[in-house]
């Protein structure tokens, strides 16, 4: 719900601004940025005026729900409100608010939140909220007795006041946080068709860092549609991100597979993820990444136990962020639906069929090397050289 007449998105950021003014300032023009190609993309009709603080997106009555949605999936956004511009005088705010409560206030009790960051006008915060509250109660009290509850209403008139306009807005929609995509390093996301792996990367795309996705092919070992899951979901993730290349590189890894299948039984786990991180990395080498990024949290699976998490992870020298290390299952799968990438994991995803009878949880280092090809680190090189790009 938005007043009468809303043309424009107010849009808050948060960490940015924790930055020095020199950072916040390009940090700013990233969130920008991404916002107009997120606008772009979605062909909704607006532009992006980039403010101090509070950037904002000039559309049409008509289309701002649509730039609100798109204002807080763009990356850094806390949040976003569809909103009426008026001037800073203080009768035109309380006239706004009025003709607001008589458009959509029906009932139920109200209270005003009102803010003032330009400290120089001639009124105070909480005299606006009063004045304010007075001027929504006197335009609705011939349709029905109001009601005000500042601890828990049923309907806030939100008034933000900068150095030269004032915003009158109903709702304030949540946004996904982080930072600007873009204003981190890119890495190696490690994508499977399952529901972690894709959660993990917009997690670090939350965290402003552009995700190059790298898909391992096991072969006859894939499962159903496992390559088609994994595409997809990187398609989702692209919606997000339509200013950033999301092509997929698949890494040939069947043969690996095979081998391991072969040759081991307990670790052998172990020693597929330690396959991955080295193409992974050496993958990262050829583009000129900095890190991977996998949707493992420790103790979920038994070849994610924390000494495993640690035996694993020393196959490669790029650090590897986990951002769902601490996340319940429960919690992974409610961003994925939120995010539109979960799907069905009673689906077999190929790993299964890789497990051996006997599961290791407590792995040391030296045994397990003793038990794995002793090239396989090198296969992991060549199979990653050997990487392709396809069309998510």
């Amino acid at each position: 719900m938005h007043p009468p007449g809303a043309e424009t998105v107010l849009v808050r950021h948060g960490d940015v601004n924790t930055k020095s003014n020199a950072v916040k300032r390009y940090m700013e023009g990233l969130l920008v940025e991404n916002l107009e190609a997120l606008l772009e993309e979605r062909a909704i009709p607006g532009t992006v005026e980039r403010r101090w603080n509070r950037p904002l997106v000039h559309t049409s009555e008509d289309a701002v729900r649509d730039a609100t949605a798109a204002a807080t999936d763009t990356f850094g956004v806390v949040s976003a409100s569809p909103a009426l511009t008026v001037g800073t005088e203080k009768e035109r705010i309380l006239d706004a608010l009025a003709e607001t409560a008589r458009a959509c206030y029906d009932g139920g009790a109200f209270a005003v939140d009102a803010r003032r960051a330009d400290k120089t006008l001639p009124y105070e915060s909480e005299e606006l909220a009063r004045e304010g509250g007075t001027a929504i109660w006197e335009a609705v009290e011939d349709e029905f007795e109001p009601e005000v509850d500042l601890d828990d209403p049923d309907l806030t008139f939100g008034v933000e006041v900068r150095e030269d306009l004032a915003f009158i807005y109903l709702e304030t929609v949540p946004g996904p946080g982080g930072l600007p995509l873009g204003s981190q390093e890119s890495v190696i996301a490690l994508v499977s068709g399952g529901i972690d792996s894709p959660v993990a990367a917009y997690e670090m795309m939350r965290r402003g860092a552009p995700i190059v996705p790298a898909y391992v092919d096991l072969g006859d070992y894939g499962g159903i549609d496992h390559e088609a899951r994994a595409m997809e979901t990187v398609r989702i993730l692209s919606e997000y991100a339509p200013n950033f290349d999301m092509q997929v590189y698949r890494i040939p890894g069947g043969e690996a597979v095979d081998l391991l299948v072969r040759e081991m039984e307990q670790g052998r786990m172990l020693s597929l993820r330690r396959f991955f991180y080295r193409a992974a990395e050496k993958l990262a080498e050829r583009i000129d990444a900095n890190g991977i990024v996998t949707g493992e949290a420790a103790g979920q699976k038994s070849s994610q136990t924390v000494r495993n998490l640690g035996v694993t992870s020393r196959a490669t020298r790029l650090p590897i962020h986990r951002p769902l290390l601490t996340w319940d299952k429960q919690d992974i799968v409610a961003t994925a639906r939120e995010i539109g990438t979960f799907t069905d994991s009673t689906i077999d995803a190929g790993c299964n069929r890789v497990t051996p009878d006997r599961v290791e949880t407590n792995a040391r280092l030296e045994p397990l090397l003793a038990a794995e090809p002793d090239d396989l680190l090198e296969r992991a090189e060549d199979a990653a050289t050997n990487a392709v790009l396809v069309e998510p």
